[in-house]
């Protein structure tokens, strides 16, 4: 009798980072633990120091990555009761872009005395935001000189990329910048220590780097025009050798082997984006059916026979999702965090004390009672902005909007407008994927939220006029990088060859779907016309209130400094 044969994928989240243990031949998913960052998301203050950070920072520790290492993994083995030369592979996805700046042999600069009390040396989260001026000027730039890679990510790079963000480095810690012998994302450093071996992957060069399998990245004379000092930033702090998603990175070191309880050898895979490696493990692989990553951001995700040009986009990567086909990108920058900050800023403590007398969290509390609230029956409307517009206005400047509130509105009336406005926020998004060429017929939803909250997900159905099924497993991104595992190890290992070979017997949908209303439709249409207006009002121009707020917020706080 044949012995079984696993892998297992570790999914790096904004607060933890999660490993799963599943059986390749069927994907039946044996273990899993999470272990949560000691030091979670830096936004306030330097651990172990009195350095305050501005605002629109958001920082981690690179060291927490390696305890997810050092626990989660040995907690699977153990509880699966798996003998460690029967895990054939490892994959890993990451939150991106996710970047931290390192010495050549990897070591991070804030583990370093030296560089430990200086913001600039320690990892620079996907959600911080505080490089919107270098972003700017980026644009610009690429705009006057007609790069044609431009119009690959929607005519407009975000603050939350990797180019940005290396330049706040050089132009606010030049001495940090000088230092950094590589600056790297977080995925690709991981796996550097999981395999002594320096890797770059694919998805997140692609999507965040500016990279592209036909012309590599844009040409030093572009970071030239952006500040002469960066000409060379690519040769200098990076690497132009980039490995297809699935591809072996390396097998795991004797102190990383002793780090996770598996065998010296096991094959890596390199490094993957968190919601891009769910896309697979929803059983896509044709164009027309939208994945969307639900967590504490959206992340949508489209497959295309051939590259078209969409305004407004995260991007369009050949090979970027999987094989053979264009993958799309976009995103909403506040989902669950809006949801996460009314509970945590907003809730009486009578809505608290009832959720716990019937033995519910808050969250249930509040969306139970939002279920029983008929379409547009609150008065209310809003704006996701909370976290500014990743999609299709790509401004960090942004905030959010509540309106139509009275003296008599319920929390569970903004919860649900909370919850209706991100509906509208990907309706946009899918309203101009389809205005540019790239048709969306069905939504497959995986990640935190599709599990725990079915209101979310009629509404949702109820917006954009699409049925949703959900993924069969919560561990979407952990379960497509225990697969991209498995094919790193290869068929000749007992793994798979392809992405779509592991996917046949690995992969399945839920049961259960979610269907379009047509009274509901009926008013989310009025209602969503109402949302295009402030939409357009507010972010396209015709009144910069919200930037000129926060241009005086900042002015204030740094007067009182």
């Amino acid at each position: 009798m044949s012995r079984r044969a696993y892998a297992i994928g570790v999914d790096f989240g904004t607060e933890s980072g999660r490993a799963l243990l599943v059986d390749i031949a069927n994907g039946h998913e044996i273990a899993t633990a999470v272990h949560a960052y000691a030091n979670g998301v830096i936004d306030e203050q330097l651990p172990g120091t009195s350095i305050r950070l501005e605002h629109d920072w958001a920082l981690q520790d690179p060291r927490d990555y390696l305890e997810v290492f050092k626990h989660a993994i040995p907690a699977v083995l153990a509880q699966g009761g798996v003998d460690p030369a029967d895990v054939i592979g490892l994959g890993i996805d990451f939150t991106a872009c996710t970047i931290l700046p390192t010495t050549a042999d990897g070591t991070p600069l804030c583990f370093l005395p030296a560089w430990r009390d200086h913001p600039h040396a320690w990892v620079k989260l996907w959600k911080h935001h505080a490089a919107q001026p270098e972003a700017n000027r980026l644009n610009q730039i690429a705009r006057e000189r007609g790069e044609a890679w431009l119009a690959r990510y929607g005519g407009k790079i975000s603050s939350e990329w990797f180019f940005p963000k290396a330049w706040q480095i050089l132009n606010e810690a030049p001495e940090v910048y000088a230092v950094a012998e590589r600056i790297i994302e977080g995925g690709d450093w991981v796996v550097w220590q999981l395999t002594g071996v320096e890797t770059r992957n694919a998805c997140t060069a692609g999507y965040k780097a500016l990279w592209s399998k036909r012309d590599g990245f844009p040409p030093d004379a572009f970071f030239k025009a952006l500040d002469p000092r960066l000409e060379h930033i690519v040769d200098e702090k990076m690497s132009r050798t980039i490995l297809p998603l699935g591809a072996r990175a390396g097998g795991l070191t004797d102190e990383a082997a002793g780090w996770t309880g598996l065998r010296p050898g096991t094959p890596v895979a390199v490094a993957n984006l968190d919601a891009h490696v769910a896309v697979p493990a929803a059983t896509v692989f044709e164009p027309g059916r939208m994945v969307i990553i639900m967590g504490t951001s959206n992340c949508h995700m489209v497959l295309g026979a051939s590259e078209t040009l969409v305004p407004g986009i995260c991007g369009v990567v050949q090979d970027g999702i999987v094989p053979g086909l264009a993958g799309y990108e976009a995103g909403q920058a506040c989902v669950g965090d809006s949801f996460a900050w009314f509970v945590e800023q907003c809730v009486p403590a009578a809505y608290e004390r009832a959720a716990a007398a019937r033995g519910l969290s808050i969250h249930q509390h509040l969306e139970e009672l939002a279920a029983r609230l008929l379409p547009g029956e609150s008065g209310l409307l809003a704006l996701d902005w909370w976290n500014g517009n990743r999609t299709v206005l790509v401004d960090a400047d942004l905030s959010g909007v509540l309106l139509g509130a009275t003296l008599a509105t319920k929390p569970e009336e903004i919860y649900r407008a909370l919850i209706e406005s991100t509906a509208y926020g990907t309706r946009v998004i899918i309203d101009n994927f389809e205005a540019n060429g790239v048709p969306i017929s069905e939504i497959v939803a995986t990640g935190g939220l599709p599990e725990r909250n079915k209101l979310l997900m009629q509404i949702y159905a109820d917006v954009t006029g699409r049925p949703i099924r959900r993924v069969g497993t919560a561990q979407g991104g952990a379960l497509g990088a225990a697969m991209h595992g498995a094919v790193a190890a290869g068929k000749a290992a007992g793994g798979y060859d392809t992405i779509a070979e592991a996917a046949a017997p690995m992969t399945r949908l839920h049961e259960e779907s979610f269907t379009p209303n047509p009274e509901a439709q009926t008013v989310y249409a009025q209602l969503y016309r109402e949302y295009l207006t402030l939409h357009d009002y507010f972010g396209r121009g015709a009144n910069d209130v919200m930037k000129r707020l926060k241009q005086l917020r900042e002015a204030r706080r740094s007067g009182h400094a």
